[in-house]
């Protein structure tokens, strides 16, 4: 994998996970407007760097590993700083979702 690629996702996952955690803390806070609005250009900054992400692996790959990364990571971050729980059940998604990212980012050459 390109170490480009990764660092974009790496920066693109730090940005969306405090996006999630601005919204959560929003919810949990009250009516606090700007925790919104933080939220909501955080989540349009790694939207644009996402692009970027594209652009080097493809749609496919790009949205694919975002997605999977956040999965995993804001999970971390609701069990740590929100006190979330997840069930066996989720907790054995969680576990597909580390198999299938390992599988996107780590291809095997194909052919016969």
């Amino acid at each position: 994998m390109n170490p480009a690629f990764l660092l974009w996702l790496g920066a693109a996952m730090v940005v969306f996970l405090s996006a999630a955690t601005a919204s959560r803390a929003y919810i949990a806070s009250g009516d606090r407007l700007w925790v919104l609005l933080l939220s909501l250009a955080l989540y349009c900054i790694g939207n644009l760097m996402m692009v970027k992400l594209m652009r080097e692996g493809g749609l496919g790959l790009a949205i694919s590993a975002s997605s999977v990364a956040q999965l995993l990571l804001i999970n971390v971050i609701a069990f740590l700083v929100f006190g979330e729980r997840l069930s066996a059940t989720q907790m054995a998604g969680v576990a597909l979702g580390i198999v299938s990212m390992a599988l996107m980012l780590f291809p095997q050459k194909g052919g016969v």
